[in-house]
């Protein structure tokens, strides 16, 4: 089985020569189809420059990032928009929902965008809007839902277009741990059911036990690499082996969700 996402010696570097912030020092590795995987990392690590550069929000200096055939980082005109919009999909931290559009219209958005047939978008809603439990939503404007259900609309719509790859940036970052429980609850669920390949970035362990891998970043580098031993595994052991971990990077949680 080929890799979805290879990255191989990426680099970025901020600053003069000199003084210069390694955000970014030769991280190589693959996402594969279907794999549910989690960057960690204290504050500066790197994660959050390596997911932008994967988003194209950020250039990197040196390395590759390859999707099938393609260089990621050297799509230009149509072949990068089509990527943008089509082959990956954003799962923000904090929502970044249209406040003057409804749950269902912010879902749509993408669909519209790049002219889906409203019977096959329409199909689509209903699927992700029922497994995501959002319906009750459709006609509420972003001001009148709980963080949770803003953020579960978000996944609907980072979901809507069948992306090849999922990127989520702190997903449960602004959200109680009720909510965030119920959303990774979600997001584990789809990657177990419908196969959907996740990448998420979080500083969070109790988030980071519903992988089934993750790639430890400290100063620009991987620092290490946790497997889910499935299935006899428990979330709650793999939990406490994340905890060993993070607290080497000078992190971690106290109370699994």
């Amino acid at each position: 089985m080929d890799p979805i996402l290879k990255i191989d010696s990426l680099k970025k570097y901020y600053g003069k020569p000199g003084s210069q912030t390694k955000a970014l020092d030769g991280i190589t590795f693959q996402v594969m189809p279907g794999e549910f995987l989690g960057i960690m990392g204290s504050s500066g690590s790197g994660k959050s420059t390596l997911l932008n550069c994967i988003a194209t929000v950020t250039r990197p200096d040196a390395g590759t990032m390859t999707m099938g055939h393609r260089q990621v980082q050297k799509l230009k005109g149509a072949s990068l928009a089509k990527y943008r919009g089509q082959e990956i999909g954003y799962l923000f931290q904090n929502f970044e929902l249209l406040d003057n559009l409804t749950g269902e219209e912010n879902i749509l958005l993408p669909l519209s965008i790049h002219n889906v047939p409203e019977a096959e978008g329409r199909k689509r809603l209903e699927q992700l809007a029922g497994y995501l439990e959002i319906t009750d939503v459709y006609d509420k404007f972003p001001a009148q839902m709980s963080g949770g259900q803003r953020q579960r609309v978000g996944a609907a719509r980072a979901l809507i277009l069948n992306p090849k790859i999922v990127l989520a940036d702190e997903p449960t970052g602004a959200l109680d741990s009720r909510s965030a429980k119920a959303l990774m609850e979600k997001l584990a669920g789809l990657n177990r059911e419908r196969q959907a390949t996740i990448l998420m970035v979080t500083h969070d362990s109790n988030a980071a036990s519903y992988c089934g891998r993750i790639l430890f970043i400290q100063d620009g580098r991987i620092f290490h690499e946790l497997r889910r031993n499935l299935p006899e595994e428990s979330r709650q052991a793999f939990y406490q082996r994340i905890l060993k971990v993070t607290a080497q990077l000078g992190g971690g949680s106290e109370n699994v969700l």
